[in-house]
C-alpha cells in the first residue's frame, strides 16, 4: 500500500493576483538584459573591441587576428563564446549554493535584490568599455551574466509557492510570455535610437550606440525590479523557520547543499530530467547567444538588421508561449517539449543553408524560433517544478539554471573551438544539432509521470 503524504506538505501557500504580477515582472525586467544584451549587442560589441585589441582595423569586413588574455592565445572571434563557457564553469559553483541559501532564508527578496542590482551595476558600467578594453568587457560580462544567473534561480523557486500542479504550465508561459514583451520594448526603443542615431561608413557611431544599448539594458533591470520586491511575498520553506535565530545562513546553505548532492541519488529521475533539460538547452541558449555573431559575421547582415529580426522572436515569442502553453494543457508539457525539439531541429538545418546578405530568409527564420523559443523554456521551467522535493526549489533550480537563460556553455565551447579549426561559423553551427538530437532521447526516455510521484508531488492532471 502506498505511502499517505500528508496534503499540506505539497499544497503551495495561497498566492494572490498582485503577487503573481510581481512574479511575472520580474522577467519583464530581466528579460531586457538577455534580449538586448547576449542576444544582440554584447556578441558584437565585444567582438568588435576583441578585433581592435588585436590590431584589426575598426570596420574590416574579416579579422583573422589573435589576443592573449592571461598569456593565453585566442582567437578574437572565439573570445565572447569563450567567455560564455568560462561564465558557465563558474556558474557550476554559484547557482546550486545561491539555491541552497534562499532555501534556507527567510528573506529570499533580499537575494533576489542582492543578484539583479549586482548584475544591472555590472551590464551600467559596460559604458567604461571603450578602445581595445576587451579585458574589462570580459569581467564585467562574467559578474552580469552570474549575477544574472543567481537572481534567477532565486525568482524561479517562487514559481511552486504560487500554484499548484495544474496551474504551474499557465503561470510559467505568462511569465515568459511578459518577460518577452518587456525585452521586446526595450529593444524597439534601442532600434529607434539605431535607426536615427547612425551614420553610414562611421563604424565608430555604431559601436557607441551599441554600447549604450547595453547600458540602457542594466538601467531597466535595475528600476523595473523594484516591482516584484514590492509585490513578492516572502514564503519561507521550513528549513528557514526551523533555523530562525540560530546559525550562519551561508555556512548552513554549505552543509545543506552538501546534504542534497549525497541524497539527490534517492531521485534518479529527476537528474534524468535534468540531464536532458541541460542537454537540449544548452543548445538552445547557444543559437540565442551567438546568433547576432552569426548574422554579422558570417551572413554579413547590418546591425539594424539583427534588430529587426530579434524585435520579431520577442513579440512572436510572447503569442508562442502562450500557445504551447495552451497545447500543453492539451496534451501535456512533456509532449509539447518534445515537438518543440523537433522543431528546433528543424532551425538548425535551415539556419545552416541561410544565403548570405538577405536579410528577409534570415527574418523569416527568426520568426520561426520566436513560435518555438518561450513555450520550450517556459514548460521545461513548470515542469521541472514537479519534479523537485519540497523545500528543496531554490537547490534544484540552482543546478537547473546552470543551463539556463544565456548560462550554456558546451554549445559555446563546441562552436568557439570549430570556428577555431575551421575559421567557418556555418560548421560551428552544424555542431549544435548534437544537442538536440541527443537532448530529445533523454527526455523522450524519461517516465515522466513516474518522477514526479517519486519526487513526493502529485503530477498534474494532463502529462
Amino acid at each position: 500500500m502506498a505511502e499517505t503524504v500528508s496534503p499540506t506538505l505539497h499544497e503551495p501557500p495561497s498566492s494572490t493576483r498582485r503577487e503573481r504580477r510581481g512574479w511575472y515582472l520580474y522577467d519583464w525586467a530581466n528579460s531586457a538584459f538577455q534580449t538586448t544584451v547576449i542576444t544582440v549587442f554584447l556578441g558584437p560589441f565585444l567582438t568588435t573591441v576583441t578585433e581592435l585589441a588585436a590590431g584589426c582595423e575598426l570596420g574590416a569586413d574579416s579579422c583573422e587576428g589573435y589576443v592573449h588574455p592571461l598569456g593565453i592565445r585566442v582567437a578574437a572571434g572565439s573570445y565572447y563564446p569563450y567567455l560564455i563557457s568560462l561564465s558557465v564553469f563558474l556558474t557550476v559553483f554559484v547557482l546550486p549554493m545561491m539555491g541552497a541559501i534562499a532555501d534556507r532564508s527567510m528573506h529570499k527578496k533580499r537575494l533576489l535584490a542582492a543578484a539583479a542590482f549586482t548584475g544591472a551595476g555590472a551590464t551600467i558600467a559596460m559604458a567604461f568599455v571603450t578602445g581595445d578594453r576587451y579585458l574589462l568587457g570580459g569581467v564585467l560580462f562574467l559578474i552580469a551574466n552570474i549575477s544574472f544567473g543567481a537572481a534567477v534561480v532565486v525568482y524561479n523557486s517562487f514559481l511552486p509557492q504560487l500554484g499548484g500542479p495544474d496551474e504551474r504550465d499557465a503561470i510559467s508561459s505568462r511569465g515568459w510570455a511578459i518577460g518577452y514583451l518587456g525585452g521586446g520594448l526595450l529593444l524597439a526603443l534601442n532600434l529607434v535610437a539605431v535607426t536615427m542615431l547612425s551614420e553610414e561608413g562611421n563604424p565608430q557611431r555604431t559601436l557607441d550606440l551599441a554600447r549604450w544599448s547595453i547600458v540602457s539594458a542594466g538601467v531597466w533591470w535595475a528600476v523595473f525590479t523594484l516591482v516584484p520586491l514590492r509585490w513578492l511575498r516572502e514564503h519561507p520553506a521550513a528549513a528557514a523557520a526551523a533555523r530562525v535565530g540560530g546559525g550562519n545562513l551561508l555556512t548552513d546553505g554549505f552543509r545543506q547543499l552538501g546534504r542534497t548532492l549525497r541524497e539527490i541519488k534517492a531521485y534518479p529521475l529527476t537528474l534524468f530530467f535534468l540531464l536532458a533539460f541541460l542537454v537540449y538547452n544548452d543548445g538552445i541558449q547557444t543559437v540565442i547567444t551567438l546568433a547576432s555573431q552569426y548574422g554579422t559575421e558570417e551572413l554579413k547582415l547590418e546591425q539594424s538588421t539583427l534588430i529587426v529580426t530579434i524585435l520579431l522572436v520577442q513579440f512572436l515569442a510572447f503569442g508562442g508561449a502562450l500557445a504551447l502553453g495552451a497545447l500543453a494543457r492539451r496534451i501535456g508539457a512533456w509532449k509539447t517539449v518534445l515537438l518543440s525539439l523537433v522543431l528546433w531541429t528543424g532551425v538548425i538545418i535551415a539556419a545552416f543553408r541561410l544565403p548570405a546578405e538577405a536579410p528577409l530568409p534570415f527574418m523569416a527564420l527568426g520568426g520561426a524560433i520566436g513560435l518555438v523559443l518561450g513555450g520550450s523554456q517556459a514548460l521545461s521551467r513548470s515542469l521541472f517544478s514537479q519534479l523537485i522535493p519540497t523545500g528543496k526549489e531554490g537547490e534544484y533550480y540552482g543546478f537547473y539554471e546552470i543551463s539556463d537563460k544565456g548560462t550554456s556553455w558546451l554549445g559555446p565551447l563546441a562552436f568557439g573551438l570549430v570556428f577555431q579549426l575551421t575559421a567557418s561559423y556555418r560548421v560551428g553551427l552544424v555542431s549544435l544539432l548534437i544537442f538536440f538530437v541527443l537532448g530529445f532521447v533523454l527526455l523522450a526516455a524519461v517516465p515522466i509521470r513516474r518522477a514526479i510521484v517519486a519526487a513526493g508531488n502529485t503530477p498534474p492532471k494532463v502529462l
